[in-house]
């Protein structure tokens, strides 16, 4: 192989230049030379942005750079009218244009063709996203729009100036993420030590340290610890949040930010703040980071607070426990996230408990598919009913069963009377200790609000004693806060006297020996009217897990087994009113000795009154049997005939029907027939010498408009039905 050397030029690059005749004093000598006459037809638009208003405050060096390049653009050939400077981004972001009026104000002005040259200190300050970055360069490129900084000038319609300005955008990208992994680094190394904090939760100050510390204020710690004692005795937020209001209480918060930052404030309870100071692990005693995190899906645009999600304390990036004061032990927070958990209106959850009359409501579970039972009421009396509709409303599918609630709660009432008499007497004792205890937080907490009062009104007072008097612009005002502050006084102690009436500061002798008697006695209290609901709903989920039931459709018994708290089940077998004779358990026997009763010689009468000394039990929730239910399933069996038409009945003309003769015609239950008639739908008359025995009058036409009747829909909520179904045709003379 030859390599032939080539010589070298003696001609060096300043030369060259010369040679073309572009003078090397110049550092943009090249740039020049792309700017034609169409680009300076248009704006110059100067791009100013900082990152944040502390760099605005202390580089301003940085500032008037960005400033000065509007003499560069003088002297490539623009007027200096004709110089526009965009500096309303000063103090944001380049991370991403949501926000950014100044460079949207710039996309739009190249949008329009307004613009031939876009000047900026260096790219990063355009755009440190290259989903940003890249959408400019495609709208120079499309308008013929320039870009430079203070090393070059660049053509989007080139080559190399293209592949160049894209290089530049991804490193203002990768150098924004080296910073900001830089400051998490370090952020996150302080949080592993547990010495970094954000803003102090309530009931809680930033000490000298920067460490949390309680509260100074006595009655904001009351309040706190409060909140903790009525959800354990309530169990649920909104129970909790009702005290509050019923009582008249008040949170202390002081703000993070605003005139009156770290300052004291009073405002009324609400529930999204009793929900963050019950989920918060930091009343715990437990130090976390990274509890709060943004989740991109979520954000809404314009709005850079949304999208923040809070992970459980497990999930959160650092958890160190007993590393704050704490209000309450971590036992009690899980315990205290477990009943929101339950709360919770799910499937798989109790929900919380409410003022229904169902006992066990979300404690029932299906023993076919292992759902959780809902809670029907039927009837205008409200008739309780547990239903297993799940696989209904998920798939369509037949619902499991369905059963009376009644039976199930007699049941578990009992068997949590049993459960509970053993504690009857520790009850007795305990119970007067409650109520003289929660006496004692109620009146501790409106002593400290009466003494807050009677101190602002105090301060109000000496600022008044040591203004100037001839300071009359001062002395008024201050005059007016300290009738204010006497009135607020004023208002507190009225509405302490008005509590101290309502309720005495102490039991008597009399009323505590009354509280151990009741409390001997508990059926009484579970059953009197003064136990709510919600009373008897929270002491039946202390003791039971969850109530296992299943009841067989052509069976009347129920297999009921209870979950206690604590691993023990009991099992229970139950009896559950039918809807049909079918599903008694010994209907064959039934019916085989209502026939040896009747082949015997016996009347239903004589039958019904041998079938309940034998104890056999009707459908239905009848408690005995009749002549008339023996009579009907004699018939259904066909080994009755039909009672006999009285033989001084008269004889019947045309169009005329006897009622049960009718009934077969028409195929309807003889109850329905019999409402007809009540309602005035249908023209009949009673023999009075035969009892019970109607005769309706029905020629072809009422045939038909019966059978009509009949074919109807249910209606529901009283609805009437048409007019020309329910009006029968007018009687002959």
């Amino acid at each position: 192989m030859i390599m032939v050397e080539q010589p070298q030029s003696s001609v060096s690059p300043a030369n060259d230049l010369a040679a073309k005749g572009i003078s090397p004093s110049t550092s943009l000598a090249v740039g020049p030379a792309k700017i034609k006459a169409r680009h300076r037809e248009r704006l110059a638009i100067v791009y100013i942005r900082q990152s944040s208003p502390q760099q605005v405050v202390e580089h301003r060096e940085s500032t008037a750079l960005q400033y000065n390049l509007q003499r560069l653009a003088v002297e490539w050939g623009w007027s200096k009218d004709r110089v526009l400077v965009i500096d309303q981004d000063l103090g944001r972001s380049g991370s991403s244009a949501e926000g950014r009026l100044g460079f949207q104000q710039l996309l739009a002005e190249v949008t329009l063709d307004h613009v031939g040259l876009v000047l900026g200190i260096e790219m990063s300050r355009l755009a440190r996203s290259c989903k940003d970055w890249h959408h400019l360069l495609e709208l120079c490129a499309v308008f013929g729009t320039l870009l430079a900084d203070q090393e070059g000038l660049y053509d989007p319609l080139d080559y190399n100036d293209r592949l160049l300005l894209g290089l530049k955008g991804t490193l203002s990208e990768a150098e924004l993420h080296i910073l900001r992994q830089r400051m998490d680094q370090g952020r996150m190394n302080k949080a592993r030590r547990g010495e970094l904090f954000n803003h102090a939760p309530i009931g809680y100050i930033r000490g000298p340290s920067g460490a949390l510390e309680l509260d100074p204020d006595e009655q904001v710690q009351g309040v706190v610890r409060l909140v903790f004692d009525k959800f354990d005795e309530l169990g649920s937020i909104h129970s909790v949040l009702m005290y509050m209001v019923r009582h008249d209480m008040s949170i202390g918060i002081r703000p993070h930010r605003g005139e009156d930052r770290g300052r004291l404030q009073w405002r009324r309870p609400n529930r999204q703040t009793l929900a963050s100071m019950l989920k918060h692990p930091v009343y715990a005693g437990a130090y976390s980071w990274g509890r709060r995190r943004t989740d991109p899906r979520r954000k809404l645009p314009g709005r850079p607070a949304t999208g923040r999600v809070t992970v459980p304390p497990e999930h959160c990036a650092v958890l160190i426990k007993d590393r704050c004061p704490a209000y309450i032990t971590w036992d009690r927070f899980v315990a205290n996230r477990n009943r929101l958990q339950q709360n919770r209106a799910r499937s798989d959850t109790w929900g919380a408990a409410r003022d229904g009359p169902s006992l066990l409501a979300g404690m029932v579970v299906c023993g076919q598919c292992g759902q959780r039972m809902l809670v029907a009421y039927r009837g205008r009396a409200g008739a309780l009913r547990y239903v297993c509709q799940r696989n209904r409303m998920a798939h369509g599918a037949p619902s499991c069963q369905g059963l009376s609630g009644h039976v199930l709660e007699e049941c578990a009432s009992r068997q949590i009377l049993r459960v509970l008499e053993p504690a009857a007497l520790e009850l007795s004792l305990t119970s007067a200790a409650d109520i003289e205890r929660e006496r004692g937080k109620l009146v501790q907490h409106w002593e400290h609000r009466l003494e807050r009062a009677r101190y602002d009104a105090q301060r109000a007072a000496r600022q008044y004693q040591v203004v100037e008097p001839e300071n009359r612009l001062v002395a008024r005002e201050l005059e007016q806060r300290w009738e204010q502050t006497l009135l607020e006084q004023r208002e507190v102690e009225e509405a302490y006297e008005r509590f101290r009436r309502e309720q005495p500061p102490g039991l008597k002798k009399e009323d505590c020996d009354a509280i151990r008697t009741l409390a001997s006695d508990i059926p009484t209290i579970w059953n009197s009217p003064l136990t709510t609901p919600l009373d008897r709903k929270t002491i039946a989920r202390c003791l039971i897990e969850r109530v296992v039931v299943a009841a067989p459709q052509d069976s009347q018994l129920v297999d009921m087994a209870i979950h206690w708290a604590g691993g023990f089940i009991s099992h229970h077998e139950l009896e559950r009113p039918i809807a049909c004779y079918g599903q008694l358990r010994d209907y064959s026997r039934l019916i085989d000795r209502m026939f040896e009763l009747r082949d015997a010689g016996l009347t239903t009468g004589r039958i019904a009154k041998q079938l309940n000394n034998e104890g056999w039990h009707p459908a239905r929730r009848r408690l005995k049997f009749n002549k008339d239910i023996v009579r009907h399933l004699l018939m259904r069996q066909g080994r009755m005939i039909p009672r006999p038409v009285p033989r001084s009945a008269p004889c019947l003309a045309q169009s005329e029907w006897w009622f049960i003769d009718l009934v077969r015609a028409l195929q309807v239950p003889q109850a329905t027939l019999y409402s007809w008639i009540r309602r005035g739908w249908v023209n009949a008359r009673q023999l009075p010498g035969a009892r019970g025995k109607w005769i309706v009058l029905a020629d072809a036409d009422e045939l038909h408009r019966l059978r009509r009747l009949r074919e109807c829909e249910r209606t529901w909520g009283g609805k009437p039905r048409e007019p020309e179904l329910t009006q029968p045709k007018p009687q002959g003379p």
